[in-house]
Formats: structure tokens, sequence, C-alpha cells
């Protein structure tokens, strides 16, 4: 089916909630739709692996995405890879918003890209009901970007991008930078002046076992609490309150209420008992963790001319099947069956 024929059916009432065997409410679903890249990002690509795994028509996606959305997700960000390279991505964000009139009013749709090309999709995606956008931004210095992300003009590129979506009204506009000790960290004090100067979300991720190589280390990672001290020396820090339980970033706004800065650290301060993320990869297995051993193959079950009754039933038992935590640095503990980029932020 082409991306411009995409139809909406109605959706069924959203469920009570979708829970895992430990309670957690199961809200947040990431939709990988390529693992393809434009970047090749020093930390994440290190193996210079480029695609593995075959990608979804954009109408399957939507069939699939329709099927959470009716077990009562509310949130839907769609990742790669690098999401902006699909064709019909407007189509896909239009065709998810239209669940809201379906059903899904509460439903949030989100997206993370590198920015690479946001310059001249910014408008268009937010006409198509995008609620909100995430930029991968590994610097602020455009030296060290450009050698981070191995192109050229990159740097350029992206801060075009940034400002077209906030131009856009796609906003709260956040910034994700991965630090790694050595390598990006001295760009922690200048995110924070970018921040204010951008009216920007910047938040700082501590690095994780998720590269294609063998880069991480517990050395490598830059923790919460250095970040927190660095930026306080240069401008004051105050912490805010958390929205929701399930919320991933420590927040904070300097001292004269202009700015924020989050910061997210799944090594140091892991999260996991607020978890309600549930992944679904570009060739469409379903991940429960971003640590999983085991995929879901519910585009397998979708081709072999499983009904949505009994996909749901699917999604439903295999969220059961989440696991309670990773294990970052505890012995024996294992990278995940593929890398980031190959899963989907």
């Amino acid at each position: 089916m082409a991306a411009a024929s995409l139809t909406v059916s109605s959706v069924s009432s959203p469920a009570p909630g979708l829970r895992d065997s430990y309670g957690r409410l199961i809200h947040d679903l990431r939709v990988s739709i390529t693992d393809r890249c434009n970047y090749k990002c020093v930390y994440c690509r290190t193996g210079e692996m480029g695609a593995q795994y075959p990608e979804l028509a954009i109408d399957e996606y939507l069939r699939l995405i329709k099927l959470f959305v009716s077990l009562g997700i509310t949130k839907v960000r769609l990742t790669g890879g690098e999401p902006l390279l699909r064709r019909g991505i407007v189509d896909l964000v239009r065709e998810i918003a239209r669940l809201r009139t379906c059903g899904g009013a509460t439903l949030d749709i989100a997206l993370t890209t590198n920015g690479h090309l946001l310059d001249g999709l910014a408008g268009p995606l937010k006409a198509a009901g995008l609620n909100r956008v995430t930029v991968s931004m590994d610097a602020v210095d455009a030296a060290v970007f450009e050698r981070i992300t191995r192109v050229e003009g990159s740097f350029a590129a992206v801060l075009a991008g940034v400002r077209a979506a906030r131009a856009a009204g796609l906003t709260p506009l956040k910034i994700n930078c991965v630090l790694l000790r050595g390598f990006n960290d001295d760009q922690i004090e200048g995110f924070a002046r970018f921040a204010r100067e951008e009216n920007v979300v910047v938040r700082f991720i501590e690095f994780m076992p998720l590269e294609e190589g063998r880069l991480w280390s517990p050395e490598i990672v830059v923790p919460l609490r250095e970040i927190v001290e660095r930026i306080g020396r240069v401008l004051p820090l105050v912490e805010l309150p958390a929205r929701d339980a399930s919320e991933t970033a420590r927040r904070y706004t300097f001292s004269d209420g202009l700015g924020e800065i989050g910061i997210i650290a799944p090594v140091t301060q892991a999260f996991c008992g607020a978890c309600s993320r549930v992944r679904l990869t570009s060739d469409g297995k379903i991940r429960t963790c971003l640590f999983s051993q085991i995929e879901h193959d519910l585009y397998g079950r979708m081709r072999a001319g499983e009904s949505d009754d009994e996909l749901r039933a699917y999604i439903i038992s295999t969220v059961q099947s989440k696991e309670a935590r990773h294990h970052i640095g505890e012995p024996g503990f294992l990278k995940p069956s593929r890398s980031m980029v190959h899963i989907g932020g």
C-alpha cells in the first residue's frame, strides 16, 4: 500500500491499561521505522556495520501502532536509526494523529532524530500532528560535533533543524547528549549555556553498553552527580519535581528560572522500577527492555494472518514477560542482542 493511501479504521476504546507482571503501567511505545542512519557517530557505530534489518511498509507500522493504542498506549515515539530518512513519515504521523479521534484523544506523538533533515520537515511534521521532537546532539562545538558524526557540515544542519523545530512549535524541544569521559564531557558547560540561549531542554544521558563495538566501560560513564556539580560551578541549578513516576530524567532549572537541564542516569541511578516503555524494532519485533536477550516477533504473526484480536493477546502476553530491570555492571551482564541503532532509541 502506498504511503499516500494510508487510512485509519476505527480503534476500539483504550483498555484500562497495559500492565506487566510487576504491576507497571506500560503506556509508552517506541517504534523504530529504520535502522539506517546518515551519521556514523563514533561511539554508536564503532563496528561500521550500517543497516542490518529489513523495514516494514509504512502502513504495516500503522497497523501495529493501532493495536498498541487500542490496548491503552498513550505515547508513541518514532525513532531509528534516523527516522527522517523514511519516505512517508509525514503521512505516518498524520495517520497516527487520526487515532486521537478514534478513542485515543490523549495520544502524544513524538520523534527522535539526529536533526540533519529536520530543517525542511519540521513544519510539515507539525502540521501532520507531531507534538514534540527530541534531537540527538552530542556537542555544541562544531569541530567536536563533526568529529563525532564523521559528516562534514553536520553541525550547521542540525542547528538549523533545532531552530526550525522550535519555530514550528514542536516544543518542549529536547536535546539529548550522550556523555563519554574524555570524549565529549568538555561540552557540559557549553550545553548549559546552549539550553538558555536556544530555549531548549538539554538532557545529558549516561553512556550505556549499547554500541556496536566494545567501547563501553564503567570508567567512561559521566555520572549524574558530576554533571550537576560541574554545571553548578558556572550556573547554579535548582532541582525540579518529577512530573510523574515513570519520568526518566532528573530535572533542573537554573537559579534564575531560565532554561532546563535533564539528566538521564540509567547506569548510576537506574529507574527500572517505574519503567513504562516497550519497543518495536524496524523489523516488527517487540523488545520489552533495551537490554532484552529475547525478541518477540509480532510482525511475523501479522504476516501469518493472525487477526487483530490474536495480535492484541500476543502483545498482552509479551508485556507480561517484561524484565524487572537491567543488570548493567553486574557479574554476568550480557549486552543486548542488538546495538542501540538497531533497536531504536
